[in-house]
């Protein structure tokens, strides 16, 4: 069922893309930024995952937690992708990693493939978290989303620090079965296809390139 869960109106969530935002951040500053963003993103797109009962023996006693039932997996779209990834490996060390490699043409704006690294996920159950700081046109996450269909993926969820509602549109019209987590959904792009007022090239400012 298509639905956004955007984190905006928390105050830590804002202050922190108040930093990401300003054109004086500098990469360190962004880096540390995207990391806390990324990690409350996480939190919020694992909140409705299924779990299971496990038993525990402390020290003390025997309890029981909640466990996640299934595989998770981190998709991170190259190269920006990768901002997300480790913080969410950081959060499950647990999790897999696949990579998607995408770059979008700059004059007709349609994603193109470079590179793919993933699993048949027909063959378990499984939660695929789909990683890129920006949703814009929505055209690399929608390839990004048919790639991982194409391989068995079911459970997708898109995580996003920004995002365009021109690109929520276009995801949810070619696939009404995702959810979108994002820190914020933006006013709109402009007319070479960048997020305003946004926080210019995610991965240029990330790694300082």
């Amino acid at each position: 069922m298509s639905q956004v869960i955007e984190l905006k109106s928390h105050p830590l969530v804002s202050h922190n893309l108040a930093i990401l935002r300003s054109k004086d951040t500098d990469s360190q500053r962004f880096r540390e930024s995207a990391q806390r963003l990324s990690s409350m993103v996480l939190m919020a797109a694992t909140e409705s995952l299924n779990t299971v009962e496990q038993s525990i023996e402390t020290p003390m006693q025997r309890t029981t937690e909640m466990v996640f039932a299934e595989d998770i997996w981190f998709i991170p779209v190259l190269r920006a992708g990768l901002a997300m990834v480790d913080v969410g490996l950081s959060l499950l060390p647990d999790a897999h990693v696949g990579f998607v490699g995408l770059y979008r043409d700059e004059e007709t704006l349609e994603p193109q493939y470079y590179y793919k690294n993933l699993p048949d996920y027909s063959t378990s159950a499984h939660s695929c978290f789909l990683m890129d700081p920006m949703l814009a046109t929505g055209g690399s996450a929608c390839a990004a989303i048919e790639l991982l269909k194409s391989q068995g993926a079911s459970d997708i969820r898109l995580l996003t620090l920004i995002c365009a509602p021109e690109g929520i549109k276009e995801v949810f019209t070619k696939h009404p079965d995702i959810a979108i987590f994002t820190a914020s959904v933006d006013e709109r792009l402009n007319e070479i296809g960048y997020i305003v007022p946004g926080l210019g090239d995610a991965g240029d400012r990330y790694f300082g390139t």
